[in-house]
């Protein structure tokens, strides 16, 4: 289903990657891992790496941080999209979306749910833009993560992908935030 038009210039994305955990740190962040490591063989760049605590307002702002970074293109998180009363991380993205992207949970989960049947109910992953800046929420386990990456983000985010991909609608993502043609005339 997802294809490459190799006659298109591939575009490397500035990506910041955010572990969320009260326990990992950066010798045990093996998901963090896996996901930098597969951003970089993609050949995109990582912008920006961070462990934060299950905490809102945390998150959040770490989130703000890179929102506001020109050098960020894209937030990946990981970890904190459960059930539990210390998973935070849907509450915390959605103190600084402006857009959700439903498609990208919904599609997380029907191939989530081919692997690990019922139980991907469990999960919130979820994604927006914000500032022009995409945001992504996957779960904590390795699993999630290649899941997450290796069957969507690793195609949506190629510039080369047919028919459509979010690469090719980062220009646009900011146009809200530009004035219209009459500011500044009073109207």
């Amino acid at each position: 289903m997802s294809r490459l038009d190799m006659k298109r210039p591939f575009l490397p994305v500035r990506i910041a990657v955010l572990t969320v955990s009260d326990t990992r740190t950066p010798e045990t962040d093996r998901s963090g891992d896996i996901l930098a490591s597969r951003i970089a063989g993609a050949g995109h760049i990582v912008a920006a790496r961070a462990i934060v605590p299950d905490d809102a307002r945390q998150i959040a702002t770490t989130l703000s941080g890179w929102i506001a970074d020109e050098q960020v293109d894209v937030v990946i998180s990981t970890g904190g999209t459960g059930v539990t009363g210390r998973d935070v991380t849907p509450e915390a993205f959605g103190q600084v979306i402006e857009k959700r992207i439903e498609g990208f949970g919904e599609l997380f989960r029907m191939l989530s749910y081919q692997k690990i049947g019922t139980s991907t109910i469990q999960s919130r992953a979820l994604a927006g833009v914000a500032g022009g800046t995409y945001l992504f929420a996957l779960p904590g386990s390795s699993g999630a993560v290649k899941d997450g990456w290796d069957d969507i983000l690793v195609w949506q985010l190629d510039s080369r992908h047919v028919p459509c991909n979010f690469v090719e609608l980062m220009p646009r993502l900011r146009e809200h935030l530009a004035p219209g043609p009459d500011a500044g005339h009073g109207h």
